[in-house]
C-alpha cells in the first residue's frame, strides 16, 4: 500500500498551516486593539472594517509566500549543505574532499544496503542482493547519476548523516529500505529520501513470494524513476527476470556476498553455490558470469588451483556470454585469467576492451581494466580508467589503491599518500602495497616494512603471516632481518617450487636487488607477477630500464609482444634496432 505524503502532510512540512493559524491570530487580536482604540483615537468608524479587508486580502499572500519560502530555504540549504557547511560537518565525513565541493545533481542517487529484517536475522546476503539488483536497474536510466555499489554499502551499518553520505557520494537522494523474508514470502519496503535535509519524497510496501521478487524491484526502480522525472524509453525493462529458479538466485545471492567480500577462505564454498545454481537453472547467465570471476581470482590465494582455472574460466565466461551478450563480467574475468593463471597479454587486453565496449560505465569492468594494466606499463591508460571507476564509486579502495601507486609513478608522493589513506579507513587490509613506499620516503623504515608485510598478502601465493613479515623486515630491516630474508629466499628457490609467490620477487625489487629479482622472475612462473611489475615503473627503477637484463626479461615474459600490438608503454619509444628505450 502506498504511503505517498498527502497535500496536507506537505503543508504541515512546510509551515503553512502554522503560518495561516499565526496570521489569523495576529490579525484578530489587532482588529480587537483597533476595535478598543477607535474612541480614543478618534478613528473613522469604517477604520477596523478596512483593517479586516486588508487582513483577509493579505492572507493567501500570506500563504503563498510561506510555502514558496520553504523552497527557497531548502534550496540555499542544498548549496550550503554541498559547498559550505561549516567545519563540524564537514569533519563528519571522514572522505569529504575540503579543497572541492563539486555540484550535486538533482537527477543522483545512491542506493544503502537494505536491513535485514527477517524473524532469524540470517538473510543480510538477499537484502544485499535485492538493494545490489536495484541499483543495477537504476544505472539503466541515462539521465540519472547513481553511486557505486562499493560506495553505497560502505554506509552499511553506520548510521551516517545523510547530508554527510549526500557530499560524500555527491548525490542529491538516498534510497533506504528492508527486507522481510519468512519462508518464500518476501516483504520489500523502500523509501526514498533527499541527502539535503531528510525530507521522505516517497515511501512503499512492496509484498509477494520468491518467485515476484524481480517483479517488485522492477516496481520499485520505476517509482523511483517517476520520483526524479527520469524519461523511461517505452516498455524499457529495469530489473530482467535473470532466472525462474528462486533456489538458484537464493544460490547466487549466497556466493555472490562471499565473492564481494573477497573472502578466499570461502571461496571454493562460492563455487560450489553456483555450481548448484547453474546445474538448477543453466540459463543462469549471471550465474554463470559470477562463476567465471570466482574461478579468476581465486589461483592469487590458492596457487594450487591455478592449472585448471583457465579452462573453468573461459568454459563458464564463454556460456555467459552466449547467455546474455550484454554482460561485461565474462570478459574481465577472462582478461584476469590471462594476465595471471596463464600470462597472455594480447589476448587479456582483447578480453578488457571487449568488457569497456559492452559495459563501460561498469564501475569493476572499469577496475579491471585499469588496474592490471599499470603492470605492463601502461600507466596513464590503466588510470585513465581508474579515474573512471572513481567517478562512479568514489569510496572503491581499490581503485583508490592502484590510483595511489599511477601517483607514486608519477613522483606525486602527496596525492598517492591521500589515496592509501582512504583506503585504509575505508578496511583495504593490503592498502600497505602503496603505502609503505610513502613512509620509505620519509625515512619512516620500521612503519614501512609493517605496512608492507600488510601488503604483500596480495603476493603471497600460500607464504604464511611470519613469512611474509621476514620478507618485509628484510626489505627495511638491518643485517640480521636482511639476512633472515635471504636465507628465506634461497630455501624456497631450492625447494624449486611450481610457482614462487610474487611476493619474493616485490620484496627484492623494494630492496634494491633489481638483478636477482629478474633473474627469478624468469627462472619461476608467479601468477601475481602483474602485481609487482608496476615496480618497474617507479622513478627509482629508471636506470634498471635501460640494461640488458630488463631488455631479456620484458622479451621473456612477453611484454614486449603486447607494446609491439599496442603500442610502447609510457615514457618509451623503439630505437633503430627495434629495442624498447626510455627517456
Amino acid at each position: 500500500m502506498s504511503e505517498r505524503l498527502p497535500l496536507l502532510a506537505e503543508l504541515k512540512r512546510r509551515k503553512v498551516l502554522r503560518v495561516g493559524v499565526l496570521y489569523i491570530g495576529a490579525a484578530w487580536a489587532l482588529s480587537q486593539g483597533i476595535s478598543q482604540l477607535t474612541p480614543a483615537l478618534e478613528l473613522p468608524d469604517w477604520a477596523t472594517r478596512a483593517f479586516l479587508i486588508a487582513c483577509a486580502t493579505g492572507f493567501p499572500i500570506a500563504l503563498a509566500l510561506a510555502w514558496h519560502l520553504d523552497g527557497i530555504l531548502r534550496g540555499i540549504h542544498e548549496m550550503v549543505g554541498a559547498g559550505l557547511a561549516p567545519p563540524e560537518e564537514m569533519a563528519a565525513g571522514p572522505f569529504t574532499n575540503a579543497e572541492a565541493s563539486p555540484e550535486i545533481p538533482h537527477k543522483s542517487i545512491a542506493v544503502l544496503p537494505f536491513v535485514d529484517l527477517s524473524p532469524a536475522h540470517d538473510q543480510e546476503y538477499f537484502s544485499d542482493g535485492v538493494a545490489e539488483e536495484i541499483l543495477n536497474a537504476l544505472v539503466k536510466l541515462k539521465d540519472l547519476k547513481v553511486a557505486g555499489r562499493t560506495s553505497s554499502f560502505s554506509f552499511k551499518g553506520r548510521n551516517e548523516d545523510l547530508r554527510s553520505v549526500g557530499r560524500t557520494l555527491t548525490v542529491a537522494h538516498v534510497l533506504e529500505g528492508s527486507v522481510r523474508k519468512h519462508g518464500d514470502r518476501v516483504r520489500i519496503s523502500a523509501q526514498l529520501i533527499q541527502t539535503c535535509d531528510g525530507y521522505h519524497l516517497w515511501s512503499e510496501h512492496y509484498d509477494g513470494d520468491l518467485s515476484d521478487v524481480f517483479e517488485l524491484q522492477e516496481r520499485i526502480a520505476r517509482a523511483i524513476a517517476r520520483e526524479l522525472d527520469v524519461l523511461l524509453r517505452g516498455d524499457q525493462r529495469l530489473v530482467p527476470v535473470v532466472t525462474t529458479d528462486p533456489e538458484a538466485y537464493r544460490l547466487y545471492l549466497q556466493a555472490s556476498d562471499i565473492y564481494n567480500r573477497r573472502d578466499m577462505v570461502h571461496m571454493a564454498q562460492a563455487i560450489e553455490l553456483l555450481q548448484l545454481a547453474v546445474a538448477r537453472d543453466p540459463g543462469f547467465a549471471r550465474a554463470h558470469a559470477r562463476l567465471a570471476s570466482a574461478y579468476a581470482i581465486q589461483p592469487n590465494y590458492s596457487p594450487e588451483t591455478a592449472d585448471t582455472a583457465f579452462a573453468n574460466v573461459t568454459a563458464a565466461a564463454a556460456r555467459a556470454s552466449a547467455l546474455d551478450p550484454g554482460l561485461g563480467e565474462p570478459y574481465s574475468a577472462t582478461a584476469l585469467v590471462f594476465t595471471n593463471a596463464v600470462p597472455r597479454y594480447i589476448e587479456s587486453r582483447e578480453a578488457m576492451e571487449q568488457a569497456l565496449c559492452v559495459q563501460p560505465e561498469d564501475t569493476a569492468v572499469r577496475y579491471w581494466a585499469g588496474s592490471p594494466s599499470i603492470g605492463p606499463g601502461y600507466v596513464e591508460w590503466a588510470c585513465a580508467h581508474l579515474d573512471h571507476a572513481l567517478e562512479i564509486d568514489p569510496l572503491y579502495p581499490a581503485a583508490m589503491l592502484w590510483r595511489g601507486v599511477g601517483h607514486l609513478i608519477k613522483g606525486d608522493v602527496a596525492r598517492a599518500e591521500s589515496l592509501f589513506r582512504k583506503a585504509s579507513d575505508l578496511g583495504l587490509a593490503h592498502a600497505g602495497l602503496g603505502m609503505h613506499d610513502v613512509l620509505a620516503a620519509r625515512g619512516q623504515f620500521d612503519q614501512a616494512g609493517a605496512q608492507l608485510a600488510r601488503g604483500l598478502v596480495m603476493l603471497s601465493e600460500g607464504l604464511s603471516s611470519e613469512q611474509l613479515n621476514i620478507l618485509a623486515q628484510g626489505a627495511y630491516g638491518d643485517a640480521a632481518a636482511q639476512a633472515r630474508m635471504q636465507a628465506l629466499i634461497d630455501g624456497i628457490v631450492a625447494s624449486r617450487p611450481r610457482w614462487l609467490p610474487g611476493a619474493i620477487p616485490y620484496t627484492l625489487l623494494v630492496k634494491g636487488e633489481t638483478t636477482r629479482a629478474l633473474e627469478l622472475g624468469m627462472r619461476f612462473r608467479s601468477i601475481t607477477a602483474v602485481i609487482y611489475f608496476p615496480r618497474f615503473w617507479m622513478p627509482s627503477f629508471r636506470a634498471m630500464r635501460g640494461s640488458p637484463e630488463f631488455h631479456t626479461f620484458v622479451r621473456h615474459a612477453g611484454l614486449t609482444e603486447l607494446w609491439d600490438r599496442y603500442g610502447p608503454p609510457d615514457g618509451s619509444h623503439r630505437n633503430a634496432a627495434g629495442e624498447y628505450v626510455w627517456e
